[in-house]
């Protein structure tokens, strides 16, 4: 570890995962980062020093006009007039702070990668702030926070703290995502202007709609090509990203949690710290993603055993439980492969529908009279863990809960407000209403042995007031759900959480901590499901994704498509079926089983390999897939999704592969066989053999298919001859 205090020190150099950060640390300034990006090779202190000279604007009479390098936490007192890093105040004094006198310390951080920590203060405020940025070795994202803490005597009261990350002039577009329910995480771009672009999420979690990440890239980026550089937020609460360019043409994007009135005010002595901002780039989508997914399957509690394939019982039964259905659909899950039944709502006291009995988490006598035991063991009979549903954070008013105690629900003056889907919000600030939920949902955990919860939430936080006095509960909601998820955990070993939000409502660093899977959407129709998953991979890895093969008729589109086309789109994440499989013939089940099969002989590629995406011109077309990490082979699917203008379709490349070595590319088919009479090129008869480079750069003849079809195409590394 150093330490600095020289007011002139050269800049410090954080390099790890092939990421390059340099960071401004003079002056008694806090942090202004200078590069963020490629690495740049061993520097010594003359170049560090070079870089800074280099970097540093010609400034005229006032340096408030003039481009500066951006600072981690940007403050109006030292003349920035863009989006301030910390913003609030102490009874409408303090509220534009100066920090400075910054010492640094910088920690080699060993297998994790560099840290960087900043200390500074604003004496005539009595406050302090923390600034810590680390370039993680497994991935090469750089991530940041800072913690403010009051000295003096009155309280301050914090109202927001947004930290930034630069990017270049070069970084002349912006990307964000949008989205309802059922169609999570449609693409938008826009050119990068001067002002803000601001993405907001204020119903106490990111939300349907929210944007994931935020880039910033070169002009017409896509997957494969085009510098870009993202930010996102690891809090599933409140949160603001902002791309901000200002007429002096700094460019940078900003994170904070979107705090609500006096959700923060700290006496004496207290201290308020952000969430993590994380940062990644990379030339092309595919590359910014993959130091996500490198991150995640880095951490010490990533999932690492084979995700067991999913039966769940939601599209299949619905509300309509009892004991002899859902044996034989446990049953018929085991033939096909299935091994893990998840059981979904309406196994709880007087749950007929949703209108009523969110609360009441015990099993309802009438339905179960055997209670869930005879179930969870036939199941585990069957060669099958237990999974079990839960949407521990809300109650119906209708509800023995609600009921008895009507003080544990959200109110913020007007009553419990606005219902979704006929349901409030357990307030868990309350300890008792805390404490009961967590010994009802583990003490069915250690009865029943689960292994798995799907765990829902379905409503806004539109309304959360804290009783009695109404005050905003919903950053200590986040943190209760984190520290309830995270007891589970430490009290049942081994125990699985997904994190479900009315489909991908909750997907972010922050719960996956907690959670060893994502819902990314309440929508199984495979033609939205291919987009949908597209870009929910921008962050999460395909093994933390989960996707099933729905019914014929998608229950939420109401389109009608093969199995075959079903299966592929649901083959590339953590594999469920909801598929009514009493309701479908023999023939069928023998293809779910075919297709359950070839999943798991290649959910080793398919959960640790690179995800690839080609960058084709016709929007029509995609082809994407998993290429191993020793390139030793590869999965690809080729989609038509709509009817394109020219045809046929032509050549597309294979991204990912090495080079250098020779390929065996075949198509395959786990499900049917290509229709008597098919248009299939040449090629695809017998395969073809080629370099990497040649698939690369020429590629393959696509074959003719009509809209929402698929093929699969295997490539497979052979030895030069």
């Amino acid at each position: 570890m150093t330490t600095g205090h020289d007011p002139r020190p050269a800049p410090v150099h954080l390099r790890a995962g092939g990421t390059s950060v340099v960071v401004a640390v003079d002056g008694g300034r806090l942090p202004r980062i200078l590069h963020w990006g490629q690495d740049l090779g061993a520097l010594d202190e003359d170049a560090l020093a070079g870089l800074h000279r280099a970097a540093l604007p010609a400034i005229g009479d006032s340096a408030v006009t003039y481009p500066q390098p951006v600072p981690v936490l940007p403050q109006l007192a030292e003349g920035w007039l863009g989006r301030p890093g910390l913003t609030g105040d102490a009874e409408g004094r303090r509220w534009a702070p100066k920090f400075r006198e910054a010492t640094f310390d910088l920690d080699p951080g060993a297998d994790g990668g560099p840290v960087l920590r900043s200390t500074a203060h604003d004496p005539e405020y009595g406050l302090t702030v923390e600034v810590e940025i680390q370039v993680l070795a497994a991935g090469g994202l750089v991530r940041q926070r800072a913690r403010v803490t009051n000295e003096a005597a009155t309280p301050y009261r914090v109202q927001g703290l947004e930290l930034a990350l630069p990017v270049p002039p070069s970084a002349s577009e912006v990307l964000d995502l949008t989205g309802r329910w059922s169609l999570e995480r449609v693409p938008q771009r826009r050119p990068f202007h001067v002002g803000e672009w601001v993405r907001a999420s204020r119903g106490g979690k990111p939300g349907l709609e929210h944007t994931l990440l935020l880039v910033a890239g070169e002009e017409g980026f896509g997957f494969r090509h085009g510098t870009v550089w993202g930010t996102h937020l690891a809090w599933s609460g409140n949160q603001v990203l902002a791309a901000e360019r200002t007429p002096a043409d700094t460019r940078h994007l900003a994170a904070g949690e979107l705090l609500l009135a006096d959700e923060v005010v700290l006496g004496q002595g207290e201290s308020y710290r952000s969430p993590w901002q994380y940062g990644s780039w990379g030339t092309g989508l595919d590359a910014l993603a993959a130091r996500f997914h490198r991150h995640l399957r880095a951490r010490p509690g990533h999932p690492r055993s084979p995700r067991p394939v999913v039966l769940n019982t939601w599209e299949a039964v619905y509300f309509r439980h009892d004991l002899a259905t859902l044996t034989a659909l446990a049953e018929r899950g085991a033939e096909i492969g299935a091994e893990r039944f998840v059981l979904d709502d309406g196994w709880f006291l007087g749950r007929r529908d949703d209108t009523t009995s969110l609360g009441d988490w015990s099993v309802d006598p009438a339905v179960w009279p055997e209670g869930l035991e005879p179930l969870a063991a036939r199941v585990r009979e069957l060669g099958m863990d237990f999974g079990l549903w839960f949407e521990p954070e809300m109650v119906n008013l209708d509800s023995e809960l609600a009921r008895a105690h009507p003080e544990w629900i959200f109110d913020a003056g007007h009553g419990p407000g606005l219902p979704s889907r006929h349901q409030h919000v357990l307030d868990l600030g309350h300890p008792e209403a805390y404490a009961c939920l967590f010994e009802r949902m583990s003490g069915l955990v250690e009865s029943l042995g689960i292994a798995y919860i799907k765990w829902d939430h379905n409503r806004y936080l539109l309304d959360a007031g804290h009783g009695p006095d109404g005050r905003p509960g919903v950053r200590r909601q986040v943190e209760q759900a984190y520290r309830l998820m995270a007891e589970l955990k430490a009290a049942h070993p081994g125990l699985e959480i997904e994190s479900c939000a009315s489909g991908g409502g909750r997907v972010d660093l922050g719960v996956l901590e907690f959670a060893d899977r994502v819902w990314p959407s309440d929508c199984n129709d495979p033609h939205e499901r291919l987009e949908i998953q597209r870009w929910t991979g921008l962050l999460v890895p395909p093994e933390m994704q989960g996707t099933h093969i729905g019914a014929g008729e998608s229950h939420t589109t109401h389109r009608v498509h093969p199995l075959d086309y079903r299966a592929e789109k649901a083959l590339w994440g953590h594999l469920g079926v909801e598929v009514n499989l009493l309701g479908v013939d023999d023939e069928t089940r023998a293809a779910l089983g075919r297709w359950v099969a070839f999943h798991k002989e290649h959910r080793t590629l398919l959960h640790s390999g690179e995800v690839v995406h080609a960058d084709l011109p016709d929007p029509a077309l995609r082809l994407e897939g998993v290429v191993a990490a020793d390139r030793s082979e590869a999965l690809y699917a080729f989609s038509v999704t709509e009817r394109p203008s020219t045809w046929p379709p032509g050549r597309v490349r294979l991204p990912g592969l090495d080079d250098d070595r020779l390929y065996s590319v075949r198509a395959v088919y786990p499900g049917s066989p290509p229709p008597a009479g098919a248009v299939l090129p040449p090629w695809q008869r017998d395969g073809v053999t080629l370099p990497g480079r040649v698939l690369r750069l020429v590629g393959v003849e696509a074959p003719s298919l009509d809209v929402d079809r698929s093929v699969l195409l295997r490539a497979v590394s052979r030895p030069a001859s």
